[in-house]
């Protein structure tokens, strides 16, 4: 592919000559084995794959909604094995404390008897944090996880403590009411690039589960990638250059489910009570660069926005007491607003 192919209409991104294209020409085949190998051990959720991979080469983090023993905990091992990431795991609970998630200042004595305090890292110093059953832990833990996936570090003791490059936070939440759940706060859900959506596997896919995981050996997989080269693959997808039209589509979608807004439709008017802001048009901007890239494209397409209109959207967007009572669905409101794009 040639770079003067994608340079018409451009508005944001700036492919640096034949390397950059290269660069991509060669990514894309590792990218194919990569969804390849996670797809072969995940059986039957090959669109969440796609989307989870989408947020990790767009450098965010993930919220998963699935039920219990849908595979979430798998799709974010066997992600973390085959792109060479460390993972840690943090399993939520209602009394679990900030520190036994950032970690805690430990009183130490040298060998010549002189003490000090030593920061001992929790396990959010990692590159790939699963984080499961997130809304169990109150509002008060809940924060200091906040702080990790906003500026990617962690305040002890009045210091700052870098957390490792890259570092993405995939958490898990059963849809599922229970008790001693806490409901993530607006502030927070708009820190998930994609809540990526987990239903149940066909029956050929359930079929060929049964069969994979029930046997006397279990199928593994080797590392594809690493972090160096995820880091390069994030700093191409910023560089993919995007049309006037994609970004013009964006920004039309993202307006039009605010219900403030002139182009609100009578729908979004009378069901959304506050619709996402410019956090949400800049997660769908870069998200839909790396689906591009993730696909062997230079450029993203119309195709690229309404796909992953949803796992960006459905969650900053807060419908009224009246349209949750009657039943709306947010994601049906965000596909159709989608539809009307193309």
């Amino acid at each position: 592919m040639s770079e003067q192919q994608y340079s018409s209409g451009v508005s944001a991104g700036t492919l640096r000559g034949e390397a950059d294209v290269a660069e991509a020409d060669r990514l894309a085949p590792v990218l194919h084995h990569v969804r390849q190998a996670i797809g072969s051990i995940v059986l039957g959720q090959d669109s969440v794959i796609e989307q989870v991979l989408v947020t990790i080469l767009s450098g965010g983090h993930a919220l998963l909604m699935g039920a219990p023993g849908l595979g979430k905990t798998l799709l974010v091992n066997t992600a973390s094995q085959v792109l060479g990431l460390e993972a840690t795991r943090i399993q939520f609970t209602p009394d679990l404390m900030p520190s036994d998630i950032t970690g805690a200042e430990i009183l130490d004595q040298d060998a010549d008897g002189r003490r000090a305090f030593r920061f001992l890292p929790g396990p959010i110093f990692g590159q790939l944090v699963l984080a499961d059953e997130i809304n169990r832990a109150s509002p008060r833990t809940q924060s200091a996880l906040l702080q990790a996936m906003a500026e990617r570090r962690v305040t002890q003791g009045g210091k700052d403590y870098a957390l490792p490059r890259p570092f993405h936070v995939l958490a898990t939440q059963n849809p599922i009411e229970q008790e001693g759940t806490y409901p993530l706060p607006e502030a927070q859900l708009d820190r998930f690039m994609l809540q990526i959506s987990l239903g149940f596997p066909n029956r050929d896919a359930e079929r060929q589960m049964l069969l994979q995981t029930t046997g006397a050996t279990t199928p593994t997989v080797s590392a594809l990638m690493n972090a160096e080269s995820l880091l390069a693959a994030q700093n191409l997808v910023r560089r993919l250059p995007v049309g006037d039209q994609i970004v013009d589509a964006i920004l039309s979608l993202t307006r039009s489910l605010r219900p403030e807004d002139p182009s609100a439709s009578p729908d979004v008017r009378e069901a959304v009570s506050y619709g996402p802001g410019p956090r949400a048009a800049q997660a769908l901007m870069i998200a839909t660069r790396a689906r591009a890239l993730l696909d062997g494209r230079l450029a993203p397409s119309l195709d690229d926005v309404v796909a992953l209109a949803s796992p960006v959207l459905s969650h900053r967007i807060g419908l009224g007491f009246g349209a949750r009572a009657a039943g709306t669905d947010s994601e049906a409101l965000i596909r159709k607003q989608a539809q009307a794009l193309l």
